[in-house]
């Protein structure tokens, strides 16, 4: 029986870590090799002057840019790159034995044909001769997290069907819990592997609880798109913003008093909010280290942390009043010639363009659902002086009067000679297209006919859709990440799942 057929994507911000998690993959012996390898690069735009830490010259290495969207963003353009039928997601920070590999092919092979998922276990390692800090304790709570990306492994076909993540999820921080749950509501199940990651703890880190209390705000999200029940669901505690919400309450009322004169209010609040106070420092002191540091660390962070869960909660609250489930693209980018139109080449004359079957209907249902339509196509004959860009846009508007108007034209006018970073199947079309939208590639769809309409959108991380026709080729059609076999059931793929 052959290995299971797996890529792994691995989204990073540049840590020296990720060599760390690569270096099981990358040796991995070749019947349990995967059959790519993507590291998301997702640091700013201004911070990807280095390279990044493990790569170097190794083969069978794939590199995006996501330029700093967020883990969410960085594995939606991951997955969306690749064609293997099981995409493992690694997070940069963990390190795989070596037998991680041969322990994820069994633990794929094992799984019931229905199963859209298979969780590696976490084991994170502890603090020699003393007892964990704050900081140390939230790594250690991976070990007890139901299903996080850390190294979780998900059909391909799963993710299509529930639109994979939800990208407005900008930290690493609930993405993963929203994805399993979505997962769970289509339906399909997820399991436990046998495999292990080790997950390092994080040294050095002073007052990660103050910047940990902007995921308050994920949870608003989490709230509005799976109920109240959500923490339930995935065997999580209550979070703690009840408690906070009192502890600001109070505090703000011995303000208010004091300030209006009324002191003994304000005595009273101020003796409520420091005992509730000390109760939460007390609880965080101990069961960490005898370390004055550390103790002074929980006192000053147990002041801060109430009234920053509540604003974090309440900027949440307000940036997602009436969120809905995403749907799984925001923006469809379709091909013209042989997708749209039926192929007529290098035509300047519309009275020769013709809708294909579906077309009208395809960018409709488009519209309709709230997605931005664009077109990519390219346009070599203005390159060869066969066409005329004013023949280009005569032929565009008539297709514009078939079919609608499209939110935004991209042409690339090059030939192949002449070595552009637009032309399909180069990523350049596409890119252009997402930034004129206003919407990120990995939030985008390409429709097309042909492979280089959907290895465009593999390189730059947008979900690529394969309506073939005659002329399309069979490699072709074995390299498409999906197949359609019309336009309309195309557009249906990306509208009619889970998140719509």
């Amino acid at each position: 029986m052959s290995a299971p057929e797996y890529a792994v994507v691995v989204p990073t911000t540049g840590r020296p870590a990720l060599a760390g998690a690569l270096e099981a993959v990358l040796d991995a012996p070749p019947d349990a090799a995967p059959a790519e390898i993507v590291v998301v690069d997702d640091r700013p735009l201004g911070e990807r002057d280095t390279p990044l830490p493990g790569i170097g010259d190794r083969i069978g290495v794939r590199i995006l840019r996501t330029g700093g969207k967020g883990p969410a963003t960085a594995r939606q353009a991951g997955w969306h790159s690749c064609t293997a039928p099981w995409i493992v997601f690694l997070d940069d920070d963990v390190r795989p034995p070596a037998d991680w590999p041969e322990r994820l092919c069994a633990d794929l092979a094992s799984l019931p044909g229905e199963a859209a998922g298979s969780q590696g276990r976490i084991v994170v390692p502890r603090p020699h001769g003393r007892r964990p800090t704050d900081a140390e304790r939230a790594t250690i709570a991976l070990e007890d997290a139901l299903w996080i990306t850390a190294d979780l492994a998900v059909r391909r076909r799963a993710l299509e069907r529930v639109g994979g993540f939800d990208t407005r999820f900008p930290r690493a921080y609930r993405e993963d819990t929203d994805l399993a749950l979505r997962t769970q509501d289509a339906g399909l199940t997820l399991h436990r592997g046998d495999r292990v990651c080790v997950h390092p703890l994080r040294d050095g880190e002073r007052r990660v609880s103050l910047r940990a209390q902007r995921g308050n705000a994920d949870n608003a999200l989490m709230w509005r798109l799976h109920g109240p029940s959500w923490r339930e669901r995935v065997a999580e505690p209550p979070g703690g913003l009840r408690s906070h919400l009192f502890t600001t309450a109070v505090a703000a009322t011995a303000v208010l008093t004091a300030a209006t004169g009324r002191r003994g209010t304000a005595a009273v609040s101020t003796a409520v909010w420091a005992l509730s106070t000390a109760r939460f420092a007390l609880s965080r002191i101990r069961p960490g280290p005898s370390l004055p540091a550390e103790w002074a660390d929980m006192a000053l962070t147990s002041v801060l942390v109430p009234p920053l869960a509540c604003l974090h909660r309440l900027r949440g609250e307000l940036r997602h009043v009436g969120a809905r489930p995403a749907p799984a693209v925001r923006a469809v980018l379709f091909d013209r010639d042989g997708t749209l139109v039926e192929d007529v080449p290098y035509n300047g004359d519309p009275d020769k363009v013709v809708a294909r079957p579906g077309a009208a209907e395809a960018v409709a249902l488009a519209r309709e659902h709230g997605l931005r339509v664009g077109m990519v196509t390219n346009q070599s004959g203005i390159g060869r002086g066969t066409l005329t860009e004013r023949e280009v846009t005569g032929v565009n508007r008539r297709v514009e009067e078939l079919l609608g108007p499209f939110d935004l034209w991209r042409i690339c006018a090059h030939t192949p000679e002449e070595g552009c970073t637009c032309r399909k199947p180069l990523p350049g079309l596409v890119l252009s297209a997402a930034a004129g939208l206003g919407v990120h590639p990995a939030e985008c769809a390409v429709i097309g006919d042909i492979g280089s309409d959907t290895e465009s959108a593999a390189a730059a991380g947008a979900r690529g859709i394969l309506v073939p026709t005659p002329v399309t080729l069979d490699e072709e059609l074995r390299r498409a990440p999906e197949v359609e076999h019309d336009l309309l059931s195309a557009v249906r793929r990306l509208v009619g799942g889970e998140r719509t």
